[in-house]
């Protein structure tokens, strides 16, 4: 554990598989922690942080209760609700109110107003009023998760969609961890990741079909991946009881991937963390198949752009 100093730093989402590494890294650094969520009681115990809480992003009092006394604030993004914008405005600024001096919003690769995959959008929008509040911060944009094709899995370890040639530098949660704790322990009045967009990916784009296999490879486990039909992928998700914006939100995810709008392969891995990108095939993570929350997603789990 480090011996350096460091200001409070208020974390969400910290009962998820991102938060709670990212938490735990900073408890690492010696960094002191408020750990802000719905549930208190599912909060990890970590040395040097403080439970607060319950507090919903919606809720600006609590969320003020719970911010009072950090410097800064990383944000990971909320459930898609209709109003995240919203809520996630509404949490930035109960942080400015209290005081906090720098926000990072962890969003998403590709985050753009009119994005295939819907999540991006809400994250777009979140970016954008950020920087219009004038407070010190750094968007974090995280690629597709490395454990998402396991968490889509069927019983039979089958993943299936609506995406053949399309690729994606899937990223694995703890190098996202890595990098957004590299980018909030460091102190002082200026950053020069202030005001910037940091795109965190995998080492190298793969096909979904290349990413199903290499799982399978580092699993010892016979997971496959077989390309659906975009009317093939609404049937087969509408028999399952989903609703119509599941299936458009889960179907979005994977033609983001074949139109090519995750491929990007960026430094930022090894530049703000001096190790390498950690391939697919090594990931210290697999999700239990169909683990996908309403296989739409969550940053609670496997598939990015909700806590």
């Amino acid at each position: 554990m480090s011996d350096t100093k460091h200001a409070t730093v208020a974390v969400t989402g910290v009962t998820g598989a991102l938060g709670s590494r990212i938490a735990a890294r900073l408890a690492d650094h010696g960094v002191p922690q408020l750990l802000v969520g719905r549930s208190p009681d599912r909060m990890p115990e970590l040395p040097g942080a403080r439970r607060r809480g319950p507090a919903a992003y919606a809720d600006a009092a609590a969320m003020r209760r719970a911010l009072e006394g950090a410097s800064t604030l990383i944000l990971v993004s909320g459930h898609r609700t209709g109003r995240r914008l919203e809520e996630h405005a509404t949490a930035v600024e109960a942080a400015i109110a209290v005081g906090v001096g720098r926000v990072l919003y962890v969003s998403l690769v590709s985050a753009a107003p009119t994005a295939t995959y819907l999540n991006a959008r809400d994250q777009w929008l979140t970016e954008r009023f950020l920087a219009e509040t004038g407070i010190r911060h750094t968007v974090l944009r995280a690629g597709f998760y490395a454990a998402t094709p396991a968490a889509l899995a069927n019983e039979e370890l089958v993943v299936s969609g609506p995406a053949t040639t399309g690729r994606a530098a899937f990223v694995t949660h703890d190098d996202i961890a890595d990098v957004i704790t590299a980018v909030a322990i460091e102190d002082g009045p200026r950053s020069e990741h202030d005001g910037t967009t940091l795109e965190i990916t995998g080492p190298e784009a793969l096909t979904l079909d290349e990413a199903v296999t290499r799982i399978a490879a580092a699993t010892n486990r016979p997971y496959r991946y077989e390309p659906e039909t975009l009317e093939e992928a609404f049937a087969r998700r509408w028999r399952m009881g989903m609703s119509g914006e599941q299936i458009e939100t889960w179907i979005s995810w994977y033609q983001a991937i074949e139109r090519g709008e995750v491929s990007v392969v960026t430094d930022v891995v090894p530049r703000l963390t001096g190790s390498p990108a950690t391939p697919i095939s090594n990931a210290a993570w697999w999700p239990a198949p169909n683990s996908a929350r309403g296989t739409a997603g969550s940053r609670a789990g496997t598939v990015p752009g909700c806590v």
